[in-house]
This record gives structure tokens, sequence and C-alpha cells, in this order.
């Protein structure tokens, strides 16, 4: 049996198009995102995120629902990229989703007072997790100090620091 063998060549003169199951259904085409909008996998890809983040994202009104096409894609703008990237910096800031909700809504108008206020708080909130912290890192490295690694189960200082019930 001889292998399949294919000479096809594409002819030069053939319109280069994106991916598309269907030739010229539209489907996955480059037009769609030449007028400046977006499929969701290219926002995804464009914002650093999953596909399921930006779904999320839509459902807690981070990201406007964009428009669908006859086939039921949806179509975001172009600027959708920027406000996902906004979303996940600000993320890593340790802000909530609802204080990016709140971000995003000072942003058009630009109320630097009120974006100034609301960085200053997340400062003094992240200011009073670090001091939480602290406080556990010495209590707990305390504790560890405690521990001689000897002796039964039930004399571990760490054991009983957490089996011991708050009396008022």
């Amino acid at each position: 049996m001889r292998p399949f063998r294919c000479d096809f060549v594409m002819p030069s003169n053939f319109p280069k198009r994106g991916l598309d199951s269907v030739v010229r259904s539209g489907v996955y085409t480059d037009n769609m995102e030449a007028g400046g909008s977006l499929t969701i996998s290219r926002l995804a890809r464009l914002g650093g995120v999953n596909l399921e983040t930006v779904r999320f994202y839509e459902r807690e009104g981070l990201i406007p629902k964009p428009p669908r096409t006859g086939a039921g894609y949806r179509v975001f703008p172009a600027n959708a990229a920027r406000r996902l990237r906004f979303i996940k910096r600000a993320q890593e800031l340790g802000f909530s989703l609802t204080e990016i909700r709140e971000l995003l809504s000072l942003r058009p108008s630009t109320d630097r007072p009120k974006v100034r206020a609301r960085a200053q708080a997340k400062l003094a909130d992240i200011d009073q997790k670090i001091q939480s912290l602290e406080a556990m890192k010495r209590v707990l490295g305390s504790l560890i100090d405690r521990c001689d690694h000897c002796g039964p189960k039930g004399d571990c200082p760490i054991l009983d620091s957490l089996d011991h019930e708050e009396t008022n």
C-alpha cells in the first residue's frame, strides 16, 4: 500500500482568512477584530486571563455585556482588554471585586480625591493585615520555641494552644 500524497497547493491569489470551519461563514474571521472588536478568546489572551474569568467578570458586571453576533458569539469592544488588565492589576494590589467596581465607576470622571481616598483605605487595610500577620507570626514562633519535640502529644504547647478554650 502506497502512502497518501497530496499535491494540492493553495493558489497565491486565494484570500488568506482567519480560522473558519466553514469557508466564508464569518464565524471566526479576522474582520471580527478589524473593526476594533474582540472575540472572547482574543480578549482573554490580551488580558492574561482564561475564558471563564472573562465570563465571570461579565456576570459580575465588571465588564459590560457585549453584543453578540447572529451566531451568538460575544463581540467585545477593543477597550475591553484595557478594562480587563485594569481589573487584574487592581486585584494584584489587593482590591476586592466590589472595590474594583467602585474604582471603575470613578474612572470616567477621574475624581482624583475619591480615587486617592479608596487607595488610602486599601493601604490602611493592608497595613492592618500586615500587623495581624506579624502578630500570628510572633505567637506561632513563640509556640515553636516552647515545643521541645519531646514528650507525649498531650504536652505539646502548639496543640494545647490550638485546643485552648476562650473564657470571658
